[in-house]
């Protein structure tokens, strides 16, 4: 092949690559804008427990049209439902907690002593990162 002919293939090959990317870069950006708007709608997350359950009980009296008796009922069952939830949630993480320490310590039986502070320096900001995931 000669040199023009090679000079104008990667030409055509850089300007396709230039022309992909920008294509799926504002692809992707209108996807992500659209998905993130789609999302601001969610404000129950920024909702107490019992406000949750109020608004959910009052969409199941719109929708379902359930007596004031009925929503009292089903107010105390997801109420109920909640707690049980919750000890489920809590008993987990304590097994998870128990186990991540475990690991740990087995961890730590073949650390030499320079690699031991470093360890648990890094455990340390781990496990601030979870607390800070966890909004604890």
């Amino acid at each position: 092949m000669n040199p023009e002919i090679r000079r104008k293939a990667r030409l055509w090959l850089a300007l396709v690559f230039v022309l992909g990317a920008g294509v799926g870069g504002v692809f992707g950006y209108g996807f992500a804008q659209r998905s993130h708007a789609a999302m601001k709608p969610m404000a129950v997350v920024n909702l107490s427990e019992p406000e949750r359950r109020a608004k959910r009980v009052n969409e199941m009296v719109q929708e379902v049209g359930l007596s004031a008796e009925q929503a009292q009922k089903v107010d105390a069952i997801i109420h109920a439902a909640h707690d049980e939830m919750k000890t489920v949630r809590d008993k987990s993480d304590a097994e998870v907690d128990t186990i991540r320490e475990k690991a740990r310590s087995q961890m730590r039986e073949f650390l030499t002593a320079e690699q031991k502070p470093k360890f648990e320096a890094m455990i340390q900001r781990m496990d601030a990162e979870r607390k800070k995931q966890q909004g604890k």
